[in-house]
């Protein structure tokens, strides 16, 4: 609904709303009539801004899902959850996987996570190297995200590229990392 019918709408339902308040029983016809136009204007620019369906459920999280009868918000999918919920406080949580005879002292392949690889963008600050940006997924975009903070309005003294997979190596260095004493006069 943009701006424009908001206001319309708006003032048609407030005026309808004073017809409302001067109803009384020796009300004439034509004003009647009159209070049937307004309704019929306000209804017709309800209808220009409603644009989505109508709702299936009165469930906020999902209101066009599909339905159940027998849930109190006839959603099916928050129904589903909810079920769940309450046989998993009978029958104690659900086990995904058969449970195993003998364990392994390292593990099943699905008790590991996966190898993640990402780009750590750090700056020197003086003291310590620390990150800059949110951990990236490509090197070229973490390198071009470097390259824009070099040529900032206030750069660092040094910048580096961490390529983290399961342990880390520096994978490149910009500048030269000075170690700065924040003490004034060298801590005398």
């Amino acid at each position: 609904m943009n701006h424009a019918q908001l206001t319309a709408l708006g003032r048609a339902l407030r005026l309808l709303g004073e017809h409302g308040d001067a109803l009384t029983g020796t009300t004439s016809d034509a004003k009647l009539h009159e209070v049937k136009s307004d309704l019929r204007r306000a209804l017709d620019l309800l209808d220009e801004s409603v644009t989505g369906a109508v709702p299936t459920t009165r469930c906020p999280e999902h209101p066009n899902g599909p339905v159940d009868e027998s849930a109190p918000d006839l959603c099916l999918l928050c129904e589903t959850r909810r079920r769940a919920a309450r046989r998993s406080e009978f029958n104690g949580p659900a086990r995904t996987r058969p449970a195993d005879t003998t364990p392994s002292r390292y593990g099943v392949r699905d008790d590991r996570p996966q190898a993640g690889q990402r780009w750590l963008p750090e700056l020197w600050n003086g003291q310590v190297w620390q990150l800059c940006g949110t951990p990236r997924r490509d090197r070229h975009e973490a390198e071009l995200y470097l390259a824009s903070l070099r040529r900032g309005s206030r750069p660092a003294m040094a910048y580096r590229l961490i390529h983290e997979f399961t342990d880390y190596e520096v994978l490149r260095v910009w500048g030269t990392p000075v170690h700065v004493d924040i003490e004034p006069l060298g801590n005398l």
